[in-house]
């Protein structure tokens, strides 16, 4: 007799290669292929709601260049930033300084600085028009002495084209893994609503205030946050036992992780789940950089559920956003 006793808590956060999930033609493998990449999928999110993605066939290069150009960005001169303060734009796209943000609604604020865009979309758009966050507004920096700016917006926009591909596909895998046809989330991400972030952590100075992180623990509201991790790392993770594990730079990888959207979405079946970053390394961490998608303009059902049991995320109503970040418990 093997007696049942409960199975450990996970102690890293699992890495996960899709690159069977590639088509000759760049589209999806067979539905046996996909599904195989799929159950691991549905492991990690029912579990850690988190996971590396292996396989991707974002090019190596087009991600050097992302870390590079973050790196240019941060060194240019606070003024410069400041001209692109996220708070003139209406989608609140461009430069958030240093403790612009508080994750941890208790803590000190965070000790970092980033810079928000997104897909370049005409002044006359409805989304943008409605100032709706996601949607345009970008706010490109100048060229300078040292900076190309029309360089630093070429290499952006490419980033972003190869982080949405990658997203969807991960949204079809996620379909899958919920035993749904792989379009399900399709009509929910119509159009262009990923945002990208550059992130920027200095060194962790002695003078920090108590429990002041780069990032206060949070989770995430949207859908999926995909995030590349320079030599430097720092990202944590806390695991079903309520334990905080590192979830430290794999080589060639994204960091993959659900929103509470998700989980809500889910009926708690999948995971979203609190993480922080510290940065302990005297010469800083480079640079994060983050893309995160959401769902627009969707009344979300839990899956599983009646209508009745679903809950509005997110709508545009009259030209008002309306955006609950947290989600009534499940009944």
């Amino acid at each position: 007799m093997v007696l049942y006793t409960p199975p450990a808590p996970a102690r890293q956060v699992p890495v996960i290669d899709i690159s069977s999930s590639f088509g000759t033609d760049g589209g999806d493998n067979t539905d046996a292929a996909c599904r195989a990449v799929a159950w691991e999928i549905h492991k990690a999110c029912r579990d850690t709601g988190f996971f590396y993605v292996a396989g991707h066939d974002v090019d190596p290069a087009l991600i050097a260049g992302q870390f590079d150009w973050a790196r240019r960005f941060f060194a240019l001169p606070l003024p410069a930033k400041m001209a692109l303060h996220m708070n003139n734009s209406r989608s609140f796209a461009g430069y958030e300084p240093m403790a612009g943000q508080t994750l941890d609604a208790d803590s000190p604020p965070d000790l970092k600085e980033g810079y928000y865009y997104t897909a370049d979309l005409p002044d006359d758009d409805p989304y943008v028009v409605a100032g709706i966050r996601g949607y345009g507004g970008n706010q490109w920096p100048a060229a300078a002495a040292d900076f190309d700016a029309s360089g630093f917006r070429r290499q952006m926009q490419a980033y972003y084209a190869a982080l949405r591909d990658l997203g969807d596909r991960l949204l079809r895998l996620l379909a899958r893994s919920l035993d749904l046809a792989p379009g399900f989330f399709v009509p929910m991400y119509r159009r262009p609503e990923a945002v990208m972030r550059l992130l920027h952590y200095p060194p962790h100075p002695a003078t920090a205030q108590g429990n002041q992180l780069g990032a206060g623990a949070h989770t995430d509201w949207g859908g999926l946050t995909l995030l590349a991790q320079d030599a430097a790392g720092g990202l944590e993770v806390m695991n079903t036992a309520g334990e905080w594990i590192t979830a430290p730079p794999v080589a060639g990888t994204f960091v993959v992780n659900l929103g509470d959207l998700i989980q809500r979405w889910t009926n708690d079946r999948y995971r979203s789940n609190m993480h922080r970053v510290l940065n302990g390394r005297a010469d800083g961490r480079a640079g994060g950089v983050e893309c995160r998608q959401i769902a627009v303009e969707h009344g979300v059902e839990a899956i599983g559920l009646g209508r009745a049991g679903g809950v509005l995320v997110l709508d545009i109503v009259g030209g008002r956003q309306i955006h609950e970040i947290r989600f009534e418990p499940v009944q």
